[in-house]
């Protein structure tokens, strides 16, 4: 029998706290989209749809001719299929995991360690980060997404500070001021933004709950009487609070980029850019690690110091925050986000309603196919027998191998998460 190199998985599913609830969650969609006989609960969340072959949540193999369990074993036990590069680059290990997100709360504001801070942590604290491995990411919406990215421009931070006395409060005179007085010098302006925010996140707890407490209260009768509220961002300052009252993290709007993605557009974050997604969903792409530090709209290990210390400072409009994608010369399907980092490439496989034949062409690298859209046959002289693609299918696609589809959808949606080093 020929040696199988292309199957489908079945993927982990995370329930955490902040996803969206039974049907409404686009991964709970998926999943029941690849699968008919899933069982969705309405009162659970689905947030995460993991796939790859990460430890915390290894994909099984859905062919039981393959004697492997896990695309983690499977890989361990053929690292060839990972392409020659990519096997010796990244010693044997897949090096992208690859996720769906169905964000209803805040997630947590945070950043990800670059490889030796990540490598410091993890041999300082190893319960609260997992590996030494970096995790850079980037997230593709699905439907409208919206997230915090990214250090305001700088006159937007000092408008705030002005119209939000509360805020100013939590920063205090000092630091505002030497923010103010910066004026356009690229290292005073990053250390003295340094300074308020930390300032801000080391607050005294009781000064932080009365501020916050006084600005909510004034926006709450700002809005009551009709009063445009955008001068304080009022809107999301009382959403967030009410996810996470008495939060520090509710102030962090007054700091970072809001930012809105459309279906298709996405965003790249790279090592120490604070972050946190807001709602919607999104495919997501990172490095295979499980790295987050924490600081405020979240239950977990909260990490301020580390946070404080390791962020980029650097203002930027929210329009540089959206990570560009560029049509592949050699394949007009094909849309490409290809991040400034190694470990991972994501391209959107968007086959016209005219198509009713399509090559996912060989690549050298490993790859995960996931469906958003359409339905199709796939056939691989890889593959053990012919699979049916239908809306949350995911298959594994060993380096070097190409997938004939007869699209039998008048159309079809696909991303394909590879490795091109």
């Amino acid at each position: 029998m020929a040696e199988v190199k292309v199957f489908p998985l079945c993927c982990v599913v995370q329930s955490y706290a902040w996803g969206k609830v039974g049907l409404d969650s686009e991964v709970a969609r998926l999943v029941l989209g690849g699968d008919p006989q899933a069982l969705i609960e309405e009162a659970k969340p689905y947030a995460e749809l993991w796939m790859g072959a990460h430890p915390k949540g290894d994909a099984l193999i859905k062919d039981n001719r393959i004697s492997q369990r896990t695309l983690g074993q499977w890989i361990a036990d053929f690292p060839g299929c990972l392409g020659s590069k990519v096997k010796d680059t990244f010693h044997g290990q897949l090096p992208f995991l690859f996720k769906v997100l169905s964000v209803n709360t805040a997630l947590s504001i945070q950043a990800h360690p670059n490889r030796e801070l990540a490598a410091r942590l993890h041999a300082q604290f190893p319960e609260h980060y997992p590996d030494n491995n970096h995790k850079p990411e980037m997230a593709i919406a699905l439907t409208q997404f919206e997230g915090l990215c990214g250090f305001r421009p700088m006159d937007e931070i000092l408008g705030y500070l002005k119209d939000v006395p509360e805020f100013r409060a939590l920063v205090g005179n000092e630091a505002a001021e030497e923010l103010q007085s910066a004026d356009g010098d690229l290292s005073r302006t990053s250390l003295a933004l340094k300074k308020c925010f930390t300032r801000m996140m080391n607050c005294e707890k009781k000064l932080f709950v009365d501020q916050l407490n006084m600005l909510v209260k004034r926006i709450s009768e700002e809005e009551a009487a009709d009063k445009d509220t955008s001068a304080s961002n009022g809107e999301l300052l009382l959403r967030l609070h009410s996810q996470y009252p008495g939060d520090i993290g509710c102030f962090s709007i007054y700091f970072l980029n809001r930012i809105v993605l459309q279906p298709g557009d996405a965003m790249f974050l790279g090592a120490n850019e604070p972050h946190a997604y807001l709602s919607g969903d999104c495919v997501e792409c990172m490095a295979c690690s499980d790295n987050t530090v924490r600081a405020g709209l979240t239950p977990k290990y909260i990490d301020v110091d580390t946070l404080c210390e390791m962020l980029n400072y650097s203002p930027a409009p929210v329009s540089a925050k959206i990570f560009p994608c560029v049509r592949d010369n050699a394949d007009p399907c094909v849309y490409l986000y290809d991040p400034p980092v190694p470990d991972f490439t994501v391209m959107r496989i968007q086959i016209p309603a005219s198509l009713q034949q399509y090559t996912v062409s060989a690549l050298d690298s490993a790859g995960i196919l996931l469906v958003t859209d359409g339905e199709a046959v796939a056939t691989s002289a890889a593959a053990l027998s012919d699979i049916t693609l239908t809306r949350g299918s995911v298959i594994f696609i060993s380096a070097n191998e190409s997938v004939s589809l007869k699209v039998t959808s008048s159309g079809m949606t696909m991303f394909r998460a590879c490795c091109l080093l």
